[in-house]
Parts: C-alpha cells; structure tokens; sequence
C-alpha cells in the first residue's frame, strides 16, 4: 500500500510539477506563457487536477507509513507523519494562484478588449510566480520529513540502509535549495540546484520502487 501511494505521489507530482511546467511555461516570455496556456488549457488544468491527487494521496502516504514504521521509533515516525502532513494545506492553498489564472482567461474569452492582452499576460506570469514561490515554501516540509524517515528506514532492519541514507540525503537536497533560493538572488545561476534537485528524486523515486516492487522483510519487532 504505501508503494501504491508513494507511486502516485511520485507520478502525479512529476506530471504537475515537471512535466507541464516544462511544455507551457517560459520564464523570461510572458507573451508565450500565456499563449501557451491557452492553446493547451485542457493540459494546464490537468496540472491542477492532479496536483489535488498528489497532495490527498500525501496525506495518507506518511500515515500508512508511520503503521510500516512506528516499531522502529514511534516518536520519529510520529514526527515523520507530522512532517509530511504539514506541507499538505500549503500545497492546497497554493493551487488557489492556478485557480486564478484559469479565471483570467475566462475574462478574457467573455471580453474582446485585445487592448488588455499585455496586462493579461503579466498577471497571468504574476501569479504562475507566486505559485512558484508556494512550491518553494511547500519544500521545507518535503524536504525535513525525509530526514525521519530515512532514518527510521535505516534503523529498521527490513529495509536497505542505502535507501535510508538517499532519504536523508533527499532531505539536504531540498533543504540547501530552499535556502539557496531565499537567501541568495542569484542562486539559479549558480548551477548547483540541479545536482542538489536531484537527490530526492533518487532517494523518493528508490523507496517507491522498492516499498512496490520488493516490500519490507517480515517485521518481527512487536
């Protein structure tokens, strides 16, 4: 069950996280961003629908495996579930700047006022930002949940170490980004939130995989 979960985590999250950002959004070009968007605005609100599986399949995800979980350490796999269950409401709320942007162009289909395009288009980069800037926020907590729970994997003896430490690790990644991008303004050009974006993959993308495909050895502990 929890590689289930985790599975749709990791998928749903790719698709609305990765996937459509890339195909729609560019940066640097609110004109083509936003032309993007309404060309394919059946992909953009795909993105919202499954952001919402994500973040429901989120919230079960860290209690199935606090049950997996709490004979190694109930408080950390407590502190875990915690953890991973606090950064849910952030990422709904956050949803509420897609929402607005669908708004916009539902204004924009009613009136043809092509004077108002520009500004369209910047409002439409205006909140895509803050949505940006929610996802970052949303970090903090993906990234300190994992430093429980790969400890609880590692200390469990019925689970590889290895993923342990990659958890752990994934938890670095997203932490050292998240302070990088607060404190730093140029820190996306310095090359290095890649690597560091990286490390929860491996260590997430692993753990489903192996929680699916593998599963626990039999927990002996009461």
């Amino acid at each position: 069950m929890a590689g289930l979960l985790y599975l749709v985590v990791v998928l749903t999250g790719i698709f609305s996280l990765a996937y459509v950002p890339k195909q729609l959004f560019v940066w640097d070009n609110p004109a083509q961003t936003y032309e993007n968007i309404v060309a394919h605005e059946s992909l953009f609100r795909a993105s919202i629908a499954s952001s919402a599986v994500c973040y429901t399949a989120f919230i079960f995800l860290p209690i199935v495996l606090f049950q997996l979980l709490k004979t190694v350490d109930k408080f950390w796999a407590g502190v875990m579930a915690v953890l991973a269950i606090a950064s849910v409401p952030v990422s709904f709320s956050n949803l509420q700047n897609k929402y607005n942007i669908l708004s916009l162009l539902e204004s924009a289909r009613q009136g043809a006022d092509t004077a108002a395009l520009p500004e369209l288009q910047q409002q439409t980069m205006q909140y895509l930002t803050q949505y940006d800037n929610g996802i970052l926020i949303a970090t903090i907590f993906w990234g300190l949940w994992l430093l429980p729970f790969g400890y609880l994997v590692y200390k469990s003896g019925f689970l590889p170490k290895i993923l342990g430490v990659l958890l752990m690790l994934g938890c670095v990644g997203y932490v050292v980004n998240y302070f990088g991008n607060t404190l730093l303004a140029n820190y996306g050009d310095l090359g290095v939130s890649s690597y560091f974006g990286m490390l929860p993959s491996i260590g997430e993308i692993g753990a489903c995989l192996w929680l699916l495909l593998v599963g626990a050895k039999e927990n002996k502990q009461p």
